[in-house]
């Protein structure tokens, strides 16, 4: 009865991992997301000129 069970809980995890994995694969490589991703792969190197806001510093934590 174990043995039965572990196999059936190994194979499953197994499963879902693997269905899990390519649902995720499957929305990176999508077309119509490939704005976000690029936008979000150029956040760094955009320089932003907008002023702190009180309250927080250069890198936008908040500050008492």
């Amino acid at each position: 009865m174990y043995e039965t069970l572990s196999t059936f809980a190994q194979t499953g995890g197994l499963l879902i991992f693997v269905l899990l994995f390519a649902g995720v694969l499957a929305y990176a490589l999508w077309p119509r997301n490939q704005a976000k991703f690029d936008a979000a792969a150029n956040a760094p190197l955009s320089e932003s000129d907008a002023p702190v806001t009180s309250g927080q510093n250069e890198d936008g934590i908040h500050v008492r």
